[in-house]
């Protein structure tokens, strides 16, 4: 297989189909599956690929794609009709029309490959997040997603928990007054995966079961280490998105959904520990959020690896291991990736009753955000975390990764997908996939 260059035709006329995507839709395409079932392909089953692919499970599940036969034997195991395979892209040839839906939950460098084969032949697509691994590969999906009308979501479970949905609508009504900044951190990395490496130089062997060359994908070639399979992958930059892209996506989910959070135009980075191979033992970030439309601009903060904002922000509370900070002209709320609104005021949720339902809520939410995109398969309403807003965001928290890898203040231009003050950082905008892996 020759790789396909992106040319800038090609890349400005996708770039353009974004901007439409801010327009809700209903699914009105054919359900090819019995019983009015659909028939879904899982895409990396084993690890959180397992929950992924069971939890659609309702449905017809027949075919399975995993580079790695031991972790993928529990869902072989759970499905044993479904048709095996090591490799996406045979799959999808060898299946057409028999697949109507897959799920992606491989490392972050190979979200964007299979998703897109998959958004290009047809098939509804749940992918995990971070969305993609660069951003312009988050651009370019969201524009395949909305040109080809399949129903999308992206692996935030928290956007569908009750309380973030109703944290979202208090923002929205003004509990908080005009939002002007907005402040995210974890406690990743560190105790979760280790970042600020160097690469292993040790060569053990592959282990039985392991296509390694397949789970390396677009990725450049480099010898097989357990550093890296089957978690810590995400420390490395040819493979992972670092703590701000494993966590960002989640915390974000507030803030998203009430405020949407896209086209930063000013980004600027601190950190200690970063190495051309691995992200930063621990990292500060501030974005610039323009105005859109009637929403006020605002500054984002992200902090990991155990930096958190000053405690004055929203003093005689633990602010936890994981949480948002949503600071407003009249109030300061403090939410996390479950929701459960905190105001700084005093106040609480059962002050704000009388605060209209904006969003469809479900108890049992982590189901419902698998549900609801088979549901928007089958011509209901769109997802809350669609491409269509999964995907500006994506670009967002990615943006961050770009400043710290550069090492100074970016200026943005979202429109043109180009660092205007460090010609060098574009670089990183893209992808360079290796020899006989392409879209």
């Amino acid at each position: 297989m020759k790789p396909a260059p992106l040319s800038r035709r090609r890349f400005l006329r996708n770039a353009t189909l974004a901007s439409a995507l801010a327009f809700p839709f209903v699914q009105r395409l054919p359900v090819l599956g019995a019983n009015g079932r659909l028939n879904i392909a899982g895409i990396g089953v084993g690890g959180k690929g397992w929950t992924d692919i069971t939890q659609c499970d309702v449905e017809n599940i027949v075919a399975l794609c995993d580079v790695d036969d031991r972790r993928a034997a529990p869902a072989f195991k759970r499905f044993p009709a479904a048709r095996r395979f090591k490799d996406f892209r045979r799959m999808l040839d060898e299946m057409g029309r028999e697949i109507d839906a897959v799920t992606v939950s491989t490392p972050d460098h190979m979200h964007f490959l299979p998703a897109m084969w998959a958004i290009q032949r047809g098939k509804h697509v749940y992918c995990q997040k971070p969305l993609t691994h660069t951003v312009q590969e988050a651009r370019l999906l969201t524009a395949a997603a909305a040109r080809k009308k399949v129903a999308t979501q992206m692996g935030t479970q928290g956007r569908s928990h009750p309380n973030v949905r109703r944290d979202a609508e208090l923002i929205r009504s003004g509990a908080v007054g005009t939002v002007r900044e907005v402040h995210c951190w974890t406690d990743r990395p560190g105790r979760w995966w280790g970042q600020g490496l160097q690469r292993p130089v040790e060569t053990p062997a592959i282990p039985d079961g392991l296509d390694w060359d397949l789970w390396l994908g677009g990725a450049p070639v480099r010898p097989y280490h357990s550093a890296y399979v089957p978690f810590a992958w995400r420390g490395f930059w040819d493979f992972g998105t670092g703590a701000l892209g494993d966590m960002g996506c989640h915390l974000l989910n507030v803030p998203d959904l009430a405020l949407e959070i896209r086209d930063a135009t000013r980004v600027e980075a601190r950190s200690e520990g970063l190495t051309a191979e691995s992200g930063p033992v621990w990292a500060r970030v501030i974005w610039d959020i323009p105005a859109r439309g009637h929403r006020a601009a605002f500054r984002l903060f992200w902090y990991d690896g155990a930096q958190k904002p000053d405690t004055t922000l929203f003093p005689n509370h633990p602010l936890g291991e994981n949480g948002c900070l949503i600071i407003g002209s009249q109030d300061t709320m403090l939410t996390s990736y479950e929701g459960g609104a905190v105001f700084k005021s005093g106040r609480t949720t059962a002050d704000f009753k009388d605060v209209p339902e904006l969003f469809p809520k479900n108890a049992a939410w982590e189901h419902s955000h698998y549900q609801e995109w088979i549901t928007a398969a089958k011509g209901g309403p769109k997802t809350l975390s669609g491409f269509e807003a999964t995907g500006p965001m994506t670009e967002v928290v990615l943006l961050g990764n770009v400043a710290l890898r550069t090492g100074e203040p970016i200026e943005w231009n979202s429109r043109s997908m180009k660092v205007t003050n460090h010609k060098p950082a574009n670089a990183l905008i893209a992808p360079r996939y290796r020899h006989g892996w392409h879209a």
